[in-house]
């Protein structure tokens, strides 16, 4: 697929995905979408990335939905609406599901299904002073289908009230609910830098099995997830990567993954 409202570009192990309609502020429309989820479905494959960066061109991460796209949406059936929200879902849980560690740099405003883009990261860091709203109540709709990655980042009484009000915050709210991991003091791009080095520290394959692991923890029931849990860590210990990691921590020297 060619790529028009979105560009990515490769640095060693590393990809960063640009948002790249500045002149709408990055609002969403069906092809951003799509363009996404094909671009996450690539990487989630490729062996030669191992972290995954998202952020925006120009000063906005991302305004949402498009005004244009949304104009075309007054007239869809329910038919219409299902097959158009579904694109939208593909698209988060292609983040959310991505085998790779995916960090959001937030680098300016979000609203409504644009804060669902970062809230399906593992990771989320943004600037200070941007702004961000679940303004769906104000146009008569609900933020329906962000709230599933919402609920997994923030409390239900804060989800519950932030919903109702459409109101605006800003990063060190969003901090403190939980919605955003960290605030960048100063220089974002320092701090996004300073967890691809913590990441690529780790084991690419237990990177995976970890995203595995909370998503079954949140699923399963518990005597089934403590079931679950001995036989995923025995097996990791008797792994390739397992067996490299620990000896390379005895033998005080690095992994082949961290070399």
């Amino acid at each position: 697929m060619k790529y028009e409202t979105i560009s990515v570009s490769k640095e060693k192990e590393v990809a960063t995905i640009f948002l790249n309609r500045p002149d709408v502020h990055n609002a969403m429309n069906e092809q951003l979408m799509k363009e996404l989820t094909d671009s996450f479905k690539k990487l989630d494959t490729d062996k030669d990335t191992r972290v995954i960066i998202i952020t925006g061109n120009g000063k906005s991460f991302c305004a949402g939905a498009d005004l244009n796209w949304m104009k075309s949406m007054v007239s869809y059936s329910k038919e219409e609406n299902i097959k158009d929200s579904n694109l939208l879902l593909e698209l988060y849980e292609s983040i959310y599901s991505c085998s790779k560690p995916v960090i959001a740099k937030v680098n300016g405003h979000a609203f409504g299904g644009g804060i669902g883009l970062f809230a399906a990261c593992d990771i989320a860091i943004a600037v200070p002073d941007c702004k961000f709203a679940f303004s769906e109540t104000k146009l008569g709709i609900v933020p329906a289908v962000i709230s599933t990655y919402i609920s997994r980042r923030m409390k239900n009484s804060d989800m519950r009230r932030l919903f109702v009000t459409g109101e605006r915050f800003e990063s060190a709210y969003a901090k403190e609910v939980g919605l955003i991991d960290f605030v960048a003091s100063e220089n974002i791009d320092e701090l996004v830098e300073k967890y691809v080095k913590i990441i690529r520290s780790s084991g690419p394959k237990a990177i995976l099995q970890v995203k595995k692991l909370v998503d079954a923890c949140e699923k399963m029931d518990v005597e089934k997830y403590k079931k679950f849990s001995v036989e995923k860590i025995s097996e990791l210990r008797v792994s390739d990567e397992g067996q490299e990691g620990i000896n390379a921590f005895l033998e005080k020297r690095k992994s082949k993954w961290s070399e």
